[in-house]
């Protein structure tokens, strides 16, 4: 799907927008300790962050996943309740997310509804990311039936305060309907060298930016300014920039912190603006 040059009047290109960060799903934590550690600390501009066990919740409970989402869950709720009164941009978001893959409309509605109340049931999460969303039109019926139920399920557990939150993981600008079906949606998901020459579709322009996300690799630490340049005129307001590349053995450059991790988290966080 081409993407389309918004016109000048309806450009975002206010630098009070506040950036903060999805994270697309880092390793397990038993491989990643350092990466979910960060995300309960405080202050970091955490929007959501995703659990993926198994390509979903897995077949049981993982005890180093439940200590993770009790962690990141614990956190939470000290930013909201007044536990840490200086840590706004954290008290604004800071969901786990449960990981669903659509594998682009071809899972069965009943198999998703199962990983979704094993979600629930196990970890607390806030919210689900689909990963491998459709993006055509004719894929819009069945996605926002799966949208509706999750939110019925979401608002019925008493983990997900206001509701919930749903993020579609189409990775490209999708039909403009998929607005109306979620809370997010991921309309870029791809290397430094597209992003830098990318272009929003115009129907962006109708929606705020926390309606957007992006996900970015291949960043390098001398590019990041423009790369937050960018994701602010495109009406993106979450993002996770990294300069891993899926190269040197590394398949899932999200799977790992950017080496530049501290570096763009005091660029973007609380005080911070462009």
């Amino acid at each position: 799907m081409p993407h389309l040059t918004a016109p000048a009047d309806a450009r975002r290109t206010a630098g009070g927008e506040q950036l903060g960060f999805g994270v697309p799903g880092y390793a397990h934590p038993l491989l990643a300790p350092a990466e979910w550690a960060g995300l309960a600390r405080p202050g970091t501009p955490l929007h959501w962050a995703v659990l993926n066990i198994a390509d979903g919740p897995g077949s049981r409970p993982d005890p180093h996943c439940l200590e993770a989402a009790g962690r990141l869950h614990n956190a939470r709720e000290r930013a909201l309740h007044g536990g840490s009164p200086d840590d706004t941009v954290r008290a604004s978001g800071g969901r786990l997310l449960g990981h669903l893959d659509l594998a682009h409309g071809e899972r069965p509605f009943e198999e998703l509804i199962a990983d979704a109340r094993s979600f629930i049931d196990w970890y607390r999460i806030g919210g689900f990311y689909l990963a491998r969303c459709p993006t055509e039109r004719a894929g819009l019926p069945a996605v926002r039936r799966l949208t509706g139920t999750l939110h019925t399920l979401l608002a019925e557990s008493d983990s997900a305060d206001g509701g919930g939150r749903l993020v579609l993981g189409h990775g490209t600008h999708p039909y403009p309907g998929y607005a109306e079906a979620a809370d997010q949606l991921v309309t870029f998901q791809g290397p430094w060298t597209d992003y830098r020459w990318s272009q929003v579709a115009e129907w962006t322009a109708d929606y705020p930016p926390e309606r957007f996300a992006h996900f970015v690799h291949g960043v390098p630490r001398t590019h990041l300014e423009e790369a937050m340049r960018i994701a602010r005129w495109q009406g993106a307001g979450t993002i996770f920039f990294t300069d891993r590349d899926g190269r040197s053995g590394q398949s899932d450059p999200f799977a790992t912190l950017p080496r530049y991790w501290d570096e763009i988290v005091s660029r973007i966080g609380p005080g911070i603006s462009e």
